[in-house]
């Protein structure tokens, strides 16, 4: 383990908030998800021909109650080097429910969509891909690059959800309750009684730092984006359903630990932490970090669990460095041994 370095590569200067990137379905085991695409524009100034700029291709898989939208603004960073693919897991976003919640269904999806990521033609087309991953996509990232390390390029676990050894009696309690029968269907009537902007305005207390940063229009699109899940159907059951597969999760041992899935990872990896996070212990980082075979660390100061929106520009710059320097490694391999 390592202390992150930070790319020097010249970023696009902030200017009006950018829109979600368009998408569309993309076929899956056991039907389809939603996935954004942001093209990539090549760096900000090049030296020498732009076609020689590199152009690879990243996908970012986002946590529990996140869409593909909660990587706007960092994909349209990293898209000086990225052709960026953000999914929206099964039951989130516009994505339409499993026939069952569990992190096999997540993982599932994310190699299903990785494989169409890395079948698209244009540059890029068969190489492995970049993953990306917040909390509990984060915790499925390990999984897939563990499982499927043929498709991933470099892995970066933004506060990633992954299990505590000790359990706190209160979270101990919580477990409980979410694996008990009818509690999930309690939890979705009461998530349903509170307004779009009261459940919007308490996410952003959970998760941000300090959520004066996040922009007026943000948190009208969060507002908006909350409007439009509850007219779906199956909106509150894929938070708490997917909550209980996490929380189960979290019970296996074994081969099947995600602890001893992170220390089969071979891909050079990177793992961003806020020290304000409220809802997956900062301790954590330098743990998984310690695990993880050849891994980087970044913690942020004053920052809380979704650094690519509290912080977009530093967490673009580790994870840029994280490539570039994948990139130079590779290039050194002699030919023959790659």
């Amino acid at each position: 383990m390592t202390d992150a370095r930070l790319s020097d590569a010249l970023l696009p200067r902030p200017g009006a908030l950018i829109p979600p990137w368009p998408g569309a379905m993309v076929p899956v085991t056991g039907g389809e998800v939603f996935v954004r695409h942001t093209p990539w524009r090549g760096p900000e100034a090049h030296d020498g021909d732009p076609a020689d700029a590199p152009h690879e291709r990243a996908l970012y898989v986002h946590g529990l109650g996140g869409a593909s939208t909660n990587w706007t603004d960092l994909a349209a960073l990293l898209a000086v080097r990225f052709d960026g693919y953000a999914l929206d897991l099964p039951g989130f976003g516009r994505s339409a429910p499993p026939p069952r919640y569990s992190i096999h269904r997540h993982v599932q999806a994310v190699v299903d969509v990785l494989e169409w990521v890395v079948a698209q033609p244009g540059p890029g087309q068969g190489v492995p891909v970049h993953l990306v991953g917040n909390s509990l996509g984060g915790l499925v990232s390990v999984w897939v690059a563990a499982r499927r390390p043929d498709l991933v390029a470099t892995l970066t676990l933004i506060s990633a959800a992954m299990p505590v050894y000790r359990v706190p009696a209160a979270f101990d309690r919580a477990i409980a309750l979410v694996l008990l029968p009818g509690v999930p269907a309690l939890a979705e009537r009461r998530l349903a009684g509170a307004s779009p902007e009261q459940r919007v305005r308490g996410l952003l207390q959970m998760c941000f730092g300090d959520p004066s940063r996040v922009p007026r229009e943000r948190v009208e699109e969060a507002v908006q984006e909350m409007r439009d899940r509850d007219e779906q159907p199956w909106a509150g059951q894929a938070l708490t359903r997917s909550l209980r597969g996490l929380m189960t999760s979290y019970l296996r041992v074994g081969r099947a630990n995600a602890w001893r899935m992170a220390r089969s990872v071979k891909v050079p990896s990177l793992v961003v932490w806020g020290d304000r996070d409220r809802l997956v212990d900062p301790a954590l980082a330098p743990r998984l970090a310690a695990v993880l075979p050849d891994s980087r660390l970044q913690v942020q100061e004053g920052i809380g669990h979704l650094a690519m929106l509290e912080a977009p520009e530093p967490t673009a710059r580790a994870v840029l460095a994280l490539a570039e320097d994948a990139a130079a490694t590779v290039a050194e391999v002699p030919a023959g041994q790659v």
